[in-house]
C-alpha cells in the first residue's frame, strides 16, 4: 500500500485508489469494498444497520464490526418480527452475552424498534420503501467528495428529516448523525470519496436500483 497525491486516497496492494479509512483494520478492507455505500432494499438488513448504528454510539464502528456476527446470532439474525416478541428475560439473556454490546438501554431501544418497524411494514408493505424515500436527490449532493467534506459533514438535512420521521414512528437511537452513518453505509448516498475505485461501482448500481 502506498500513499496518493489526492487527499484521502491510498493505493492498495490491488494497483488501485481507495478511501483512507480501509488501511485502518484488516476487517476494513472487505467492508470498504464490498459493503460500504452499496445500495441495500432488503428490510432485514436495514432494520439491522439501523440497530448496529444505535450499538456503535460512543464507540467506533470497527468494535460493532468485529462482534457484527455474535450480534447476529444473540438477536436472531435481525428478523425485526422475532425481536419484537421478546421480553424481560431476553433482555436478561441478552446482558449476559459478553459477545455483544451489554448495553440495557440499547439492548431495549432494538426490541422497541423492531416493534416499530413491524407497524410500518403492516402500514406500508416494506421498510425499504419507506426508509428510501428519505436518500436526497443528486442535486442535493456535492459533485464530487473530498475528504475536507467527509470530514466536515457528520449529518445533513436528509438525516435530519430521516431522523425526525423515524422518532416521531416512536424509533430510538436514530439522531441525525447515527441516520447519517446509516444513509452512507446502505448507499442511500455514495460517499466514497471522488477517485476511490469503489465510487463508480457504486454510482452504477445506485443507477440501476429498484425499490420493493
Amino acid at each position: 500500500m502506498s500513499s496518493n497525491p489526492t487527499p484521502g486516497l491510498i493505493i492498495a496492494a490491488d494497483g488501485r485508489a481507495h478511501c483512507f479509512w480501509r488501511a485502518e483494520a484488516a476487517e476494513y478492507q472487505d467492508y470498504h469494498d464490498h459493503e460500504w455505500g452499496r445500495p441495500v432494499t432488503d428490510d432485514i438488513r436495514l432494520f439491522e444497520k439501523i440497530c448496529l448504528e444505535g450499538f456503535q454510539s460512543g464507540l467506533s464502528w470497527i468494535t460493532i464490526l468485529r462482534k457484527r456476527e455474535q450480534f447476529r446470532a444473540a438477536f436472531d439474525g435481525f428478523d425485526f418480527r422475532r425481536i419484537a416478541c421478546y421480553n424481560e428475560d431476553d433482555v436478561t439473556r441478552l446482558l449476559t452475552n459478553a459477545g455483544i454490546v451489554r448495553n440495557r438501554a440499547k439492548i431495549v431501544s432494538t426490541i422497541n424498534n423492531a416493534r416499530r418497524a413491524c407497524e410500518l411494514v403492516d402500514e406500508t408493505g416494506s421498510l425499504a420503501t419507506w426508509l428510501w424515500q428519505f436518500a436526497p436527490a443528486p442535486s442535493e449532493r456535492p459533485e464530487r467528495i473530498t475528504l475536507d467534506d467527509w470530514r466536515a459533514n457528520t449529518s445533513s438535512a436528509a438525516s435530519v428529516n430521516l431522523s425526525k420521521a423515524l422518532k416521531k414512528q416512536g424509533w430510538s437511537y436514530v439522531g441525525p448523525t447515527t441516520m447519517y452513518a446509516f444513509m452512507q453505509a446502505m448507499g442511500f448516498i455514495n460517499d466514497h470519496l471522488s477517485g476511490c475505485a469503489c465510487r463508480t461501482e457504486i454510482e452504477e448500481q445506485r443507477g440501476r436500483l429498484s425499490l420493493p
